[in-house]
């Protein structure tokens, strides 16, 4: 008789450890799980339906991140977090996933080099759910020293007075492919994403600007990962950039909406309803793409704009106004003038700053020519064109001494 009841009582116990552990999985699945592998930084996101508690510790020896997550079940989409790392990442070597109890799933990431760590939550914005972010961040990384060396490219061949070689300085393009990792951008009818795009186009900018004397591009983002708007002003300052480009392409809810766009910081609200809107679906990204509360950039915050800001803007209106000037040339036009508003990525204080959109990825003409390599080099051409009509117009002088 003992031994029935002492059978049956370890038969209850098995069966509610079997539910319990059934109902967190029916709680909170991972239902989704990301990397994103880049020099800057590699992104880890872990998505589930509900906010995941978790522990975490760094080990040394070898060096590696020990995550916890409460009340999780391991499941085939974590099974899977494993194979989204690639030989080629620069800081994570390979990430391992076990059911540590029946309660907690233990996930390992190990590290090719010692870093430092940021882990945090997101709450759900459009398609996504709760998102639970490591960034993992190599330690002996010089962000700085990595974008300048974009600037290293062999000397021009073309003969040069020496008086103009001595009184010129190399005018700097900070040019910022729009969205990226996270962050897809606007999704076209046949699946094109935005941040793809921006980035095929940047590079082509990068490259005819690179050609020219006295001139060199530097990419902000060059892959697919995701930069807080702040971080890319504050990237373009640190390299002394004497303008900034930020490339995006449109979406509207009218798919027959078509046309090129270019943009400004506002002193004093948006010029018209739509730059309002394309303004504040921009400012987004940083919610989309994810940001810790750390990685928020005090000039993001400013509201008010000095005397100096104001000269700016004067300043980003003529590259804007030379910058439509060629495109018009090459597509139609969205609007005729350079549109203004408070996009935040437009907010350096000290440099001329425009955000081009280059056409509607939502109309699915456009679409078709944003994948085409034709347009795409037609468009970045203009917009290079547009770039050496400002530089040329602008005293040599103001940017001689901009930074001395």
């Amino acid at each position: 008789m003992l031994n029935r009841f002492v059978i049956i009582k370890y038969l209850i116990i098995n069966f509610l450890l079997l539910f319990s552990q059934f109902n967190f999985a029916a709680e909170n699945n991972v239902n989704a799980v990301r990397v994103w592998p880049a020099s800057d930084y590699t992104r880890v996101t872990i998505e589930s339906a509900l906010a995941i508690s978790n522990d975490q510790m760094m080990l040394q020896n070898p060096e590696r991140i020990v995550i916890d997550l409460k009340d999780i079940v391991i499941n085939d989409v974590l099974k899977n977090l494993s194979s989204k790392v690639i030989g080629i990442d620069p800081n994570i070597k390979k990430i391992r996933v076990a059911q540590f109890n029946p309660r907690v799933t233990r996930v390992v990431i190990d590290l090719k080099a010692s870093a430092s760590v940021k882990i945090f939550s997101l709450k759900p914005i459009k398609k996504y759910k709760h998102r639970l972010v490591i960034d993992v961040y190599p330690k002996d990384k010089d962000e700085i020293a990595s974008l300048l060396k974009q600037l290293e490219k062999k000397d021009n061949k073309k003969v040069l007075d020496p008086q103009i070689l001595n009184s010129k300085k190399t005018f700097i393009v900070a040019i910022d492919a729009g969205h990226g990792g996270e962050d897809p951008g606007a999704v076209g009818a046949k699946g094109t994403k935005e941040k793809v795009v921006n980035l095929q186009i940047s590079q082509r900018i990068k490259r005819l600007i690179d050609k020219e004397p006295f001139m060199k591009a530097v990419l902000i983002r060059t892959g697919d990962y995701f930069i807080p708007l702040g971080k890319r002003v504050s990237k373009a300052r640190k390299i002394k950039a004497d303008i900034f480009i930020s490339i995006h392409a449109d979406a509207f809810k009218k798919r027959a909406v078509r046309g090129s766009s270019v943009f400004a910081l506002s002193e004093r609200g948006a010029t018209s309803a739509f730059a309002k809107f394309l303004a504040n679906n921009e400012n987004e990204a940083d919610l989309i793409g994810g940001v810790s509360i750390d990685d928020k950039e005090p000039i993001l915050a400013r509201t008010l704009l000095d005397l100096s800001q104001s000269a700016t803007i004067n300043d980003s209106l003529k590259l804007g106004k030379n910058v439509l000037l060629e495109i018009k040339t090459v597509n139609r036009l969205h609007k005729k003038r350079v549109e203004q508003a408070g996009f935040a990525v437009l907010k350096a204080p000290d440099i001329p700053s425009i955000l081009i959109e280059t056409a509607f990825i939502s109309n699915r003409k456009e679409e078709r020519n944003l994948v085409s390599k034709s347009f795409q080099q037609k468009i970045s051409m203009s917009i290079f064109k547009g770039i050496k009509r400002y530089y040329d117009n602008s005293s040599p002088i103001a940017f001689y001494t901009k930074y001395e």
